[in-house]
Formats: C-alpha cells, sequence, structure tokens
C-alpha cells in the first residue's frame, strides 16, 4: 500500500503494510527515533507526536490511518521557536524529566498551549494525561506551563 503525508511539513510517501504502526515507520523508514516504542499498548506516552494537531500514541496508528494526515515528531518541533519556549519553561520552573518522557511532555505542551493560551490546572493536568512517566513533579510541570503560556503572552500579544 502506497501512503502519502505531511512529516514533519514535508510531503512524504511510504510503501508499506497497511497494518504496521507509525512508530515503526518513524524509526525504520525515516531514521526518527524521538518516538520510542515504550509499552506499545498506548499507555505510556513514550512514542507520542502530534498528529492532526492531537497529541497522539504512534504505537496504535496503523498506516492506513495516516494517509493525508499531518504528523509531527519532536525531530521535527524541535526546530521551532515554540520548542525553545518550552524547554526555556521547563528549565525555569526547574523541571525535571528522566529523558524517555521528556519528548512526550514537550508535545502535550505544544498541543495544549496551541489550543489554550493560559490553561488551568485541571486543564494543565488533563493535557498532560497520555503520560504515564511520574519522574516529574505535577506542581512544576503546572507551573512549566504557566511560565511557557506567560512567555507567549508577552511575544505574542496573547490575552490572558
Amino acid at each position: 500500500m502506497t501512503v502519502g503525508f505531511i512529516l514533519n511539513g514535508e510531503d512524504v510517501t511510504i510503501n508499506c503494510e497497511p497494518d504496521i504502526k507509525l512508530i515503526d515507520i518513524l524509526r525504520e523508514a525515516f531514521g526518527l527515533f524521538g518516538a520510542k516504542p515504550g509499552c506499545l499498548s498506548g499507555q505510556c506516552g513514550a512514542c507520542s507526536v502530534i498528529f492532526n494537531g492531537l497529541v497522539s500514541p504512534a504505537c496504535l496508528i496503523p498506516a492506513f490511518r495516516i494517509r493525508g494526515s499531518e504528523i509531527i515528531t519532536i525531530e521535527g518541533f524541535s526546530q521551532t521557536n515554540e520548542y525553545q519556549e518550552i524547554i526555556n519553561g521547563f528549565i525555569l520552573a526547574n523541571l525535571k524529566n528522566c529523558g524517555y518522557c521528556q519528548n512526550g511532555k514537550i508535545l502535550c505542551a505544544e498541543a495544549l498551549l496551541d489550543k489554550i493560551s493560559h490553561p488551568t490546572r485541571e486543564e494543565t493536568i488533563n493535557g498532560f494525561s497520555g503520560i504515564k512517566c511520574r519522574c516529574t513533579n505535577i506542581e512544576q510541570l503546572i507551573q512549566a506551563v504557566d511560565i511557557i503560556a506567560g512567555m507567549r503572552r508577552r511575544q505574542y500579544g496573547r490575552s490572558a
């Protein structure tokens, strides 16, 4: 089966079996290793990507579902100004990550702040519900999101 989609802003095409998972496509066909195979059941968040605007586990998305979609991996997102804002916000909040979950948390922060410019505590907690790694203090995560939201409001003139 031939599948065309947008990967990190570029039109790509791949020939593959319809049931091969996106995580395998990213790693094997494109050499993108930022999405990590963790539980392979969609529970841990280590394989998170932004799939059509939503953070999604790449281990659950079969090839036939990616036709015509837009996928952003941590490798693609790391080339943006927003990525650096998130990293800076994590640093300012003294947010510690184990490294295995960090890419998923970065993408969750972006997806959340892309939809809600100043999320509440509950919205932030819900925005990270797909990441099951507990290396991060939730209060520091909420603080980091608040810092990033504040930086974006100041930079882009967004209202609270």
